[in-house]
């Protein structure tokens, strides 16, 4: 990507442009400024340095074998100073998968506690696999190919074509706690709908065994009926006589007219008048609004909610791209890209660019650079809950009067036709077949339903049970043993949920694993005892987590 950037023009920020949206190319209020963003990508980097240097030391007071090593991929320094240092392993150079861990030490750098995807060693007994490599990706690529007219996930479509991307890579999958070598292969595709698929296979390097399948390509299907975000604000670039959609207060962010393609990057939206789009399907650049500005909403809510510099972490802005494919009836986000992407819908006439679409699928970007939740089981669960969560809270960010914030999920995009939500978090048994509660075969449902467990809790935790009208619309929230619970609001739920992913979530956190982790964030930030943590506690019991 390229980060040079045209000279920009300072217009008033009371100025009210020709057309329908104020445009201003300084920064928005909520935005930091570029020395500020310079700073805190700096102390990010110091923090990944330090842990980088940590790596050898730690993994000799962790006791890890001769073989292993400890990669450093991200750091959370709280301001007393305790440090949360986040490791990949590997095991004689070969990646371990399931072997990420969180150290966290004191201000001095004496070690606290370390939270391990797995508690098992690591160890293989041979490193020579008995399948060839050439053989490993052919067999995965057939293992996807197998699931043609199959439908892989709940909102996601038949695969259209499949091929093998790269060589099968020999890696030390662990993830199931029973270290063994395995290959990882991506087979990459395009489902019968469109959407671009990139599905990553662990396979057993002895057997063949199909040990992990990961899909790369996070979607979240729907249809609109036109634009969301009706007469907002934008950031734009001037170059030469002409500004663009890209914003240089929020890490270059930007958003392109794909003209109804699917490869590539698509043509940067700039006009003479900086002023974009009517409101209107017909007119193109209507589409590019709503998706710049869901962009630049989900920036503001982790910068100015968490301090977060972005979806990485690295001041670096995310691209989004409009009018993908024809009909195409979906939208969704690559790490691939690092970017969002939307169709527009049945007839090309129903754009998918609802802002919760926005904050739920940048969400999964915000999840792949921290923990890394699999995708799959109860951590898939997890994974999509996180977007759920964090997505609705990006919503009552911009709370906008075009689209009131709550806690549906898809409510504007009508995927079903009848104006119901995709997802209902105070219940969300109410779509049919999410759960509302734990159960031991809650990990056995697809991850878009798991998820209901961990989105109940969150609204249980923000709000408290029973019946009740917020911002206009009606909940009435169950609990697993008839318990009342007391909420303690959105904000302080979303501060320990985030902690919790950043500080304590590792691949294969599962529900149990999640409430522990929110306890300690609740300990973290409001005490041990406290009344967040009791209710952090009562919130989980609700569900049945126990």
């Amino acid at each position: 990507m390229k980060r040079k950037l045209a000279a920009v023009a300072v217009l008033s920020a009371t100025a009210l442009l020709t057309g329908v949206i104020q445009v201003s190319t300084t920064a928005a209020q909520a935005a930091p400024t570029p020395a500020l963003q310079a700073q805190a990508a700096q102390q990010h980097a110091a923090a990944i340095a330090l842990a980088s240097g940590q790596s050898e030391p730690l993994a000799k007071a962790l006791a890890l074998g001769d073989q292993e090593r400890l990669v450093a991929k991200d750091a959370v320094v709280d301001a007393d100073g305790t440090r949360h240092l986040r490791f990949e392993r590997t095991f004689a150079g070969l990646p371990v998968i399931g072997g990420d861990l969180v150290v966290h030490q004191s201000s001095d750098g004496a070690v606290k506690s370390v939270n391990k995807a797995i508690a098992a060693q690591v160890g293989v007994p041979s490193l020579t696999p008995k399948i060839p490599a050439d053989r490993a990706a052919a067999d995965a690529a057939g293992a996807v190919r197998a699931t043609v007219g199959v439908t892989l996930d709940a909102d996601e479509s038949p695969m259209a074509e499949v091929h093998q991307a790269g060589a099968a890579q020999l890696v030390v999958w662990a993830s199931d706690g029973k270290p063994r070598l395995a290959y990882r292969v991506q087979v990459e595709g395009t489902r019968a709908d469109g959407t671009p698929s990139r599905q990553v296979l662990v396979t057993d390097a002895a057997t063949g065994q199909v040990l992990s399948t990961h899909e790369k390509v996070q979607t979240a299907a729907g249809t609109g009926t036109g634009v969301f975000v009706g007469n907002v604000p934008l950031d734009t670039t001037q170059s030469g006589s002409s500004f663009q959609l890209k914003d240089a207060s929020r890490g270059g962010q930007s958003t392109s007219d794909m003209n109804n393609g699917t490869a590539g990057s698509g043509t940067l939206f700039a006009n003479t008048s900086n002023t974009f789009g009517d409101g209107t399907v017909s007119n193109r650049e209507s589409a590019a609004v709503d998706a710049q500005f869901g962009a630049a909403k989900t920036w503001d809510f982790y910068k100015s909610t968490f301090g977060r510099n972005g979806i990485r972490n690295d001041g670096v802005g995310a691209a989004s791209r409009v009018h993908y494919g024809s009909n195409y009836v979906n939208a969704f986000w690559s790490d691939d890209c690092f970017c969002m992407t939307y169709g527009d819908g049945s007839g090309d006439t129903h754009p998918l660019t609802a802002l919760d679409v926005a904050g739920h699928e940048m969400t999964h970007g915000v999840t792949a650079a921290t923990a890394n939740l699999n995708y799959s089981g109860e951590s898939g669960g997890l994974n999509e809950a996180t977007s759920d969560i964090l997505g609705t809270m990006v919503e009552f960010y911009a709370n906008l009067p075009s689209n009131p914030p709550n806690y549906l999920i898809g409510e504007l995009i009508n995927l079903r036709g009848d104006g119901s939500p995709l997802r209902y978090m105070d219940q969300p048994s109410k779509d049919g077949v999410s759960a509302d509660n734990w159960s031991a075969d809650v990990g056995n449902l697809d991850v878009h339903y798991s998820s209901g467990v961990a989105n109940h809790f969150f609204y249980l935790l923000s709000e408290g049970s029973g019946a009740k009208t917020i911002n206009g619309f009606d909940y009435n929230s169950p609990t697993a043993d008839g318990s009342t619970v007391t909420g303690i609001g959105r904000d302080k739920a979303a501060q320990i949920w985030y902690r919790a992913l950043t500080v304590y979530f590792t691949s294969t956190t599962d529900y149990a694993g999640a409430r522990a982790a929110t306890l300690s964030a609740a300990t973290d930030l409001y005490g041990s005892g406290s009344a967040e943590y009791n209710a952090v506690a009562a919130a989980w019991t609700a569900v049945n987590v126990n």
